[in-house]
């Protein structure tokens, strides 16, 4: 799958991770539920840094439609809640 982390650009992430994903985002859903900034704060941090770890960038001259859009490193709790689905940011 595509993901774009808003700011960065867009990384390669095999489909199999979906479900490390989803827990991730499950957190940071909770911590912005919960009005919670700290939990948040590790949340975001805690999903961006698993993707880039486990993506690889996609060159920038392609043009490729992303499946997964995140919020970027300096996002903040209402940018997050405005990027939330009934899914969470991670469908599935």
């Amino acid at each position: 799958m595509i993901v774009r982390i808003l700011g960065e650009g867009q990384l390669q992430v095999d489909d199999s991770a979906t479900e490390e994903l989803n827990a991730l985002d499950a957190k940071l859903e909770a911590a912005v539920d919960g009005g919670d900034e700290p939990a948040f704060a590790a949340a975001r941090d805690e999903l961006l840094q698993r993707v880039r770890e486990l993506g690889s960038p996609v060159d920038a001259d392609v043009i490729r439609p992303s499946q997964l859009i995140l919020p970027g490193q300096d996002a903040t709790m209402a940018d997050v809640r405005r990027l939330l689905s009934d899914e969470g940011l991670i469908p599935g």
